[in-house]
């Protein structure tokens, strides 16, 4: 039994076997034909791939036809051009061009005829003289010339050129070197269009023929040298061919880094094969030599370029080099643009004048709007070196405007590429300073004009301030460089064409240029008898038309108005002392409004009559965009404000400028003391005209004086005055400077100087000078670190709170919420403190508006000190504290401020508020609403214990959560401004701080 079961088994098993084996030759059939399915699509693929490669293959070669035909038409083009312009200049002789061909070929052919008799007579006699072997040595030439010439045409125009370059060769050679065959003279005159190997090969036959025997030289004439000559000449064709046949093969396996030494291979190459098409594609390859070359490799690239320049004659410069240029203007690489900017200056001395104005003012042009900032910097650069170049200054406005549109180029780097390089050699060229001077003026107004107003309400100060966009601000500042830079050439031009010979003779007696216009020279300006406009220009055009950009300028533009004062700080130095005192502190005075202290005796007659007799209103020259320039006389009077308005407007743009510019001149140091004593000290104590506007426009005129460092000894003598003075008003306005001038003094002076003051204002009897320090300490605060000042801050703000008036508090709190985030942890440690302090006390009184007030500030403070990072204590003993302090008062918080502190509450308890409320006592009160505003899901670890649990609560998320939690809180603390009006207080501060 047990062996039938194993016979069964068995037999199962085979059958199996078979199965499989079944399956398996079917598994091989289709594996076969899947085989022979898959060889025979690869034989098509094959086959497609050698196809595909053929037609590659075709395609390179139909590439490279297409190549060569245009690079012929470019350089038919080219030749095309330049005949148009020749033709353009020889419009007065064409008549006579004509006569002169027909005349020129008859010539030809006679000399064609009698050359052979010569010939003839050479051979013969070999002992003639100089004179009669040169003469038929040069008829042969000419006529050779006019036989190798292709048509008519070529040979007209072409005969001049290579007349005049083999009678040069010719005039350097020996009489034996004259002296040669017909078919040698052809020969050589083939190969001298092509290079040097002319004056090779007859060098080489000159020593021949010196170091022969004297019996033999008539024998080496007439039969070695031929012979050597044409073979000397065809080898070294022969060895140029196969050098130029070679190269574009060679210079691909070349490294990069390397190439540049076939820099002289391809030169010889292209210098001396006389296939055109074959000379063009190697120039090609001399500009396509490295892929992306860097600044030395492009040195040398471009030498080579100069050194075939020199070598190939206008010409070929212009047929060869400058399509090649072209054609890499719109390259994808800016080093490729870049060797064609560099070129364009270096290779205009090697082509003819009219092609420097056309094709490569053309080129530069095109290359000034290119997108990489180096480009447009070359491109700015060889056009200074090119305007030397030019033939007659006929482009001279197209020139202007592209160095303007370099002027106000975005990039910093071409912006002092132009001004240190292309505007001097504009003005150079041109000669047109004035035209320079008016077209800038209206480019600078203009700038600001176009800007919107910065206020919709009509006749407001501000409907006439602008605000400007960062383009124009930006095109304002370089244009005002560019001014700064043209300074010198105005103050030549103004002595050169000074119209007094005694000044003049006594400025060549002097070693000192600033001494030229002293007082005597202006007496005799002053008597009006002659016309001085390039002198006229600085107090009629330009200086008014500055005061007039800065009543454009809003206060906050402070660079721009740096950048003008500068300039007038430049004009006071360049022109001297006098000319500070007797022209540009009375046109500014004026301009201010100050026209008593005006000084107009050294202005001619007219204009003073118009200065006292007109009073144009300022306001009426912005609003219609345009000074009233209709006479000189009518300008400085046009300065004048007239409304109240118009004298705000002049004391805020126009007294910075006077104080900084005008009296900020080294020379004008104990007028600048007087005059702030006077507008500071003298007019407020007796309430003159000044009193009458808001102070805020004098204290930032003295803010931006404090920007010069060199002025602050000044500023502070006279702020100790005002603050030791008895005059309330005085302390209150010192306490306002004292805060805006902070940012601008360094530590030393805070210490030694603003702080002193700062604790004698704030221990004043009156209460309007003592809160009036509070936030200048808070400005001291915010811009200083330092221990020593921060505890001395500390001690005085608790001797304000220690009053405890209403407004002591919010003064204190608002002050020091504004340094927050930049003062040290100590101070916002201290604040948080006196918050927890402050909300701790009883509410002042049953007055709604005060408690609101109260609490918005407490709120603001603790959304800002939110936004920091708070150690874990501090958050636990006062912020947490202080929160639930402000939240029993819900009447007095805005629905904002409570929203932000309950998420506050929520985030820096961990969620645990219902265990904060027990750990700080039921006594505390807080709202029903509060704990429905979290929500029983959303309380974690809710026990009935008391510390345990909430430090427990307090354990440090990951640092990812914090990041994030702290990003929230920075976000509700710059926006929540938005969600709620902020207070009078708070607003105006940060305003005056700017």
């Amino acid at each position: 039994m047990s062996i039938l079961q194993e016979n069964e088994s068995l037999l199962k098993e085979n059958e199996r076997l078979n199965n499989e084996k079944t399956s398996l030759l079917r598994n091989k059939e289709f594996t076969d034909g899947q085989i022979v399915v898959l060889t025979k699509s690869l034989e098509a693929a094959q086959k497609d791939l050698k196809d595909r490669e053929t037609l590659v293959q075709g395609l390179k070669q139909s590439l490279d036809l297409q190549r060569k035909e245009l690079n012929d038409c470019r350089a038919e083009i080219t030749a095309l051009k330049m005949h148009i312009e020749g033709a353009r200049a020889s419009r007065g002789w064409t008549g006579e061009s004509e006569r002169r061909q027909s005349l020129s070929i008859d010539k030809s052919k006679e000399e064609m005829k009698s050359s052979h008799s010569e010939i003839e007579n050479l051979k013969t006699s070999t002992g003639n003289s100089e004179s009669e072997d040169t003469q038929p040595e040069e008829k042969v030439v000419g006529a050779n010339e006019v036989a190798l010439s292709s048509n008519p045409i070529e040979s007209v125009f072409g005969s001049y050129v290579k007349n005049a370059e083999c009678t040069s060769e010719e005039d350097r050679s020996t009489p034996e070197d004259r002296i040669k065959p017909n078919d040698a003279i052809s020969d050589s005159l083939t190969i001298s269009c092509n290079g040097n190997l002319l004056t090779e090969n007859r060098q080489n036959l000159h020593n021949h023929i010196s170091d022969s025997p004297a019996e033999d030289r008539g024998f080496v004439q007439k039969t070695e040298s031929p012979k050597r000559e044409r073979t000397s000449d065809k080898m070294a064709l022969e060895t140029i061919q196969i050098l130029s046949d070679a190269l574009p093969k060679i210079v691909p396996y070349v490294l990069i880094n390397h190439r540049e030494e076939l820099l002289p291979l391809i030169m010889c190459a292209i210098e001396r094969h006389p296939d055109s098409s074959v000379r063009d594609s190697l120039t090609h390859t001399l500009f396509n030599l490295i892929k992306r070359p860097d600044e030395q490799q492009r040195r040398i690239i471009m030498d080579a370029c100069v050194s075939l320049a020199k070598n190939v004659g206008e010409m070929r410069t212009e047929t060869e080099l400058l399509p090649q240029c072209w054609e890499q203007i719109n390259h994808t690489y800016e080093e490729r643009r870049l060797l064609v900017a560099q070129s364009c200056g270096e290779l205009a001395e090697f082509v003819r004048p009219e092609i420097r104005d056309s094709l490569i003012l053309s080129i530069v042009q095109q290359l000034i709007e290119d997108s990489a900032t180096v480009v447009r910097e070359a491109a700015a650069r060889n056009l200074a070196l090119l305007l030397p170049l030019f033939p007659n200054i006929d482009k001279y406005f197209k020139v202007e405007e592209l160095m303007f549109q370099l002027v106000c180029d975005p990039s910093g780097v071409v912006v002092d590429t132009t001004l240190k390089e292309l505007v001097p050699a504009v003005i150079k060229w041109g000669g047109k300073l004035d035209h320079i001077l008016r077209v800038l003026l209206s480019h600078i107004l203009g700038s600001a004009q176009r800007c919107p107003p910065l206020s919709g309400v009509e006749g407001s100060v501000d409907s006439y301030l602008r605000v400007l966009g960062e383009r124009e601000r930006w095109n304002i500042d370089v244009l005002l460089r560019m001014l700064m830079e043209l300074l010198p050439f105005v103050h030549e031009k103004s002595i050169a064409t000074c119209p007094f010979t005694s000044a003049i003779e006594s400025l060549t007696s002097s070693e000192n240029g600033k001494s030229f216009f002293s007082a005597s020279l202006l007496h005799l300006y002053a008597g009006g008898h002659v016309d001085w406009p390039a002198f006229d220009w600085m107090h009629i055009e330009c200086l008014p038309d500055l005061i007039q950009l800065a009543c454009l300028l809003p206060s906050k533009e402070d660079n721009l108005r740096t950048r003008i004062t500068k300039y007038l700080l430049d004009v006071s130095e360049r022109f001297g002392e006098h000319y500070l005192v007797h022209i540009m502190l009375p046109v500014f005075l004026v301009a201010v409004g100050d026209s008593d202290s005006a000084d107009l005796t050294f202005f001619p007659s007219a204009i003073q009559s118009r200065i006292k007799g007109i009073r144009n209103n300022l306001l009426e020259i912005l609003s219609s965009f345009h000074y009233q320039k209709i006479h000189s006389s009518c300008l400085i009077t046009g300065l004048r404000p007239k409304t109240a308005a118009a004298e705000r407007l002049a004391i805020m743009c126009v007294l910075p400028l006077l104080l900084s510019g005008i009296l900020g001149a080294p020379a004008s140091h104990e007028q600048l003391s007087e005059y702030l004593r006077k507008l500071l000290v003298h007019n407020t104590m007796s309430e003159g005209s000044w009193s009458m506007y808001r102070t805020s426009e004098l204290i930032d005129a003295v803010r931006f004086l404090c920007t010069f460092e060199e002025h602050h000894g000044i500023i502070f003598n006279i702020l100790w005055e005002m603050v030791v003075s008895s005059n309330v008003n005085m302390k209150t306005n010192a306490a306002a400077l004292l805060k805006v001038l902070v940012p601008y003094i360094d530590i030393k002076v805070a210490s030694t100087h603003v702080l002193p003051a700062l604790v004698t204002l704030g221990s004043d009897q009156n209460l309007n000078v003592k809160y009036a320090s509070i936030d200048a300490f808070g400005a001291v605060a915010q811009h200083f670190k330092n221990d020593m000042i921060v505890d001395k801050i500390r001690i005085q703000m608790d001797a304000f709170l220690e009053d405890g008036s209403h407004e002591a508090a919010i003064s204190v709190i608002r002050a020091l919420v504004v340094a927050v985030p930049h003062t040290t942890d100590r101070l916002q440690e201290y604040l948080l403190s006196k918050i927890f302090q402050l909300t701790g006390m009883p509410s002042p009184g049953n007055d709604v508006m005060r408690r609101r007030e109260r609490t918005n500030a407490f709120c603001e403070a603790i959304r800002a000190l939110d936004a920091t990072d708070l150690p874990a204590t501090s958050i636990r003993d006062f912020l947490l504290p202080a929160i639930q302090n402000l939240l029993k008062d819900p009447d007095s918080l805005d629905p904002a401020h409570k929203e932000a502190l309950e998420i506050i509450m929520k985030e820096r308890s961990g969620g645990t508020f219902e265990s904060i409320s027990k750990v700080m006592g039921a006594h505390l009160g807080i709202a029903s609403s509060v704990s429905s505003f979290f929500g029983e899901g959303s309380l974690r670890g809710k026990k009935e214990g008391g510390g345990p649990e909430l430090v427990a609560s307090q354990q440090p998320s990951p640092s990812t959560q914090q990041d994030d939690t702290r990003f929230q809180r920075i976000m509700r603390g710059s926006f929540g401004d938005m969600l709620r009006g902020k207070g009078k207080g708070y607003d105006d501060s940060p305003k005056q701080l700017g």
